[in-house]
């Protein structure tokens, strides 16, 4: 009996380890989204082989545990690359940005949410699959003058909003899946001019969309060479090699931990796929998670940052 339970521990152990280890050879979109696990599913598979050491003492047990251990420690160290400098503590807010995936259905909460962004402070706000929050652009536009996007109610998946005039803005389709997901906008900020990216990704397990996504969102990157922000919904944490490649040729870092945005019911043990980057000269002072999902499938971030000098 003992015997047979190692065995059946060691067989899934197996086969999921080498899914994850897959990540070093190919970067196979249908794999993609296991990566974004790593992390958790190495300590999983490092607590079964401590399970599987308990019923049989063997050498591919510890084998077991030893590949769990290299993945976990090696994908934490991966989170860690893409932070950017700590800033100086009296350094001055920028400005803040908040980003959420409202969820395309989420009707019930737009008040609530319209609420959240009113409170929240932000300079700049992205809303994504903002259909719900239609009704509420005329209590927004109190706080937030300036609008990009959602001119009408069939025409409102991605909203920026602005509590300063848009020096410029252009709204771009992303890949050939989805219309009009990825805007472009530069404001200045106190003769600091920024330009901000903003982009809704494609789920990693749709064939190979995302993959042709990041590649238009890496080629709108090159015409802005200053300060820069890009930010929304990738649907991949940055364990993905291709969110990785993204970062990698671009400069772009990112707070660290990342709050966790994605399963909401997973709460801190989730995973992080929506993300704010940002290039020097701005620095990211710290990003946090807003409290509540308010309904959405997502939880929504929000970022303060500060001109490096």
């Amino acid at each position: 009996m003992r015997h047979t339970v190692f065995c059946v521990l060691s067989v899934l152990i197996t086969i999921v380890l080498a899914l994850v280890s897959l990540r070093y050879v190919t970067g196979f979109w249908l794999l993609s989204f296991v990566y974004s696990f790593q992390i958790h599913l190495s300590l999983i598979c490092a607590a079964g082989a401590v399970v599987a050491l308990f019923f049989k003492r063997h050498w591919y047990g510890f084998l077991m545990l030893a590949v769990a251990t290299f993945l976990n420690i090696h994908g934490v160290i991966m989170l860690r690359e893409f932070v950017g400098r700590t800033p100086q503590q009296d350094a001055p807010r920028l400005f803040r940005l908040m980003s959420f995936n409202v969820e395309i259905d989420n009707w019930i909460n737009n008040e609530k949410i319209a609420d959240a962004v009113l409170a929240s402070g932000a300079d700049v706000v992205d809303l994504m699959e903002a259909v719900p929050i239609f009704p509420q652009l005329p209590r927004l536009r109190q706080i937030y003058p300036y609008r990009i996007g959602c001119d009408t109610i069939e025409v409102c998946d991605t909203l920026i909003l602005s509590k300063r005039p848009f020096a410029h803005y252009e709204i771009q389709d992303l890949g050939n899946l989805w219309k009009r997901r990825l805007v472009s906008a530069s404001i200045d900020f106190d003769g600091t001019p920024v330009d901000f990216l903003f982009t809704h990704l494609t789920k990693p397990y749709f064939d190979d969309f995302q993959n042709e996504e990041l590649v238009d969102l890496k080629t709108a990157m090159q015409s802005h060479t200053g300060a820069l922000v890009v930010a929304g919904d990738f649907n991949s944490s940055i364990l993905a090699p291709t969110i990785q490649e993204l970062l990698r040729g671009t400069g772009l870092t990112t707070a660290f931990p990342e709050p966790t945005t994605w399963p909401v019911v997973a709460g801190p043990f989730g995973i992080s796929i929506d993300h704010i980057f940002a290039r020097p000269p701005l620095l990211i002072r710290s990003t946090s998670r807003l409290e509540d999902s308010l309904g959405s499938n997502h939880y929504g971030l929000i970022s303060d940052f500060v001109r490096e000098y």
